[in-house]
């Protein structure tokens, strides 16, 4: 493991920059609104074990993942901590729900008869959280417009079936993390509705112990919509548009090395398509990182990677396992060398800007054959290989 990782490419996950990251959310909704960490996706990327394993012990009060798969993942791995399944899981498969503790997101009545008949054949109780349509026109019980009274009409019969513990209900919001007046009104506006469906509920005696809709976008801009739980997300791994006003730190740096530095002649194509050509004797330096690792296809001859000596820029298309750069006048760049395609030096939101697209992309993109590194106190304290050997 250890020479593949210093010969080839490799992310390191800063596990100090994620408990700093967790102490700043903490600090800013308080000792009363709980903490929700969002670790689907492999944790963005980052390693969904090692991740929630980190978010147990700092204190983290709930965990959410997309599937019942990733659910179980961590599970497995010993993670005791409430989790709630943001995505749908067939009706099926409710009794693995039971048995491994999980709740279960429920957006329809139909669904949530599906899993009331199925945990009643098992003899068991499924714990859920109902979603609400605000907005986002995604998942979620239907309650804007004229759809108001009977959706909450839906989500009290759905909460009334035997074999459901109705424990929380929420929405997701579609652009609280802009800052447009536009977007801010259209926030406001699915807070609202959110609000009117929890009071029509209260109001028939329907009461939640967990209501949340506070991501990351609200995390940094709207306190009065914490209620009982925030739910961060890309927040938690320090990058996105409001790292700097949080003050949070990139947990991933995605770095590789030199594998072997060439001198080429002017007027010398480099990589597939011929896209650069040399102008001058140019020192070429060739990265054994490429697109299957992760590092966008996009980004040809459009960034540079981070080295001791300054920025070199990628030279032509960078392929599926290699990209060259430009190390001309960076002499004292050799062989074996480090070089950081994000995370400190250079923020994974940049180069999600020049791909015109966000930085949860890149992190995710980040492919299974590269090892993982994780650090604390600055320490190697454990590395993975996704790959089965």
């Amino acid at each position: 493991m250890e020479d593949t990782i210093l010969r080839r490419t490799w992310a390191e996950i800063d596990l100090d920059a994620l408990a700093h990251n967790y102490h700043q959310a903490r600090e800013r909704i308080g000792s009363k609104v709980r903490y929700l960490g969002v670790v689907k996706a492999d944790a963005y990327g980052h390693g969904a074990i090692q991740i929630a394993r980190e978010l147990e012990a700092l204190g983290a009060d709930y965990l959410a993942v997309s599937s019942l798969d990733e659910a179980r993942e961590l599970r497995r791995n010993g993670m005791d901590a409430p989790i709630l399944i943001l995505g749908h899981t067939p009706p099926e498969m409710t009794s693995q729900l039971i048995e491994h503790n999980l709740t279960q997101t429920v957006s329809a009545q139909a669904k949530a008869e599906a899993y009331s008949a199925a945990a009643t054949a098992c003899g068991g109780t499924l714990r859920i959280h109902i979603k609400v349509d605000t907005g986002m026109s995604r998942l979620g019980f239907l309650v804007r417009g004229g759809h108001f009274a009977g959706g909450v009409e839906a989500i009290l019969r759905s909460c009334a079936l035997p074999g459901l513990e109705a424990e929380g209900i929420y929405t997701h919001f579609a652009v609280s993390d802009d800052d447009e007046p536009e977007d801010e009104r259209y926030t406001w506006e699915q807070f609202a509705i959110f609000t009117r469906v929890l009071e029509a509920l209260e109001a028939k005696g329907q009461r939640f112990a967990l209501r949340h809709c506070a991501n990351s976008g609200a995390l940094a801009r709207y306190p009065e919509m914490y209620l009982d739980m925030v739910r961060p997300g890309i927040a938690l791994y320090g990058v996105g548009d409001d790292a700097e006003r949080l003050d949070l730190r990139p947990v991933m740096t995605l770095k590789s090395c030199v594998s072997t530095i060439k001198i080429f002649d002017p007027d010398t194509d480099v990589s597939y398509g011929r896209t650069f050509r040399t102008k001058e004797k140019t020192r070429v330096g060739v990265l054994p990182i490429g697109y299957a690792d992760g590092l966008f296809r996009g980004l040809s001859n459009r960034i540079a990677v981070q080295t001791s000596q300054g920025p070199a820029p990628i030279l032509g298309r960078i392929c599926m396992d290699m990209t060259m750069v430009d190390l001309t006048g960076l002499t004292g760049v050799h062989v074996g060398d480090e070089v950081e395609l994000f995370g400190t030096l250079q923020h994974v939101d940049h180069l999600a800007q020049v791909l015109g697209t966000i930085p949860y992309e890149l992190t995710c993109a980040v492919s299974k054959r590269v090892p993982r590194r994780y650090l604390k106190g600055g320490r190697i304290t454990e590395e993975t290989l996704r790959l089965l050997l």
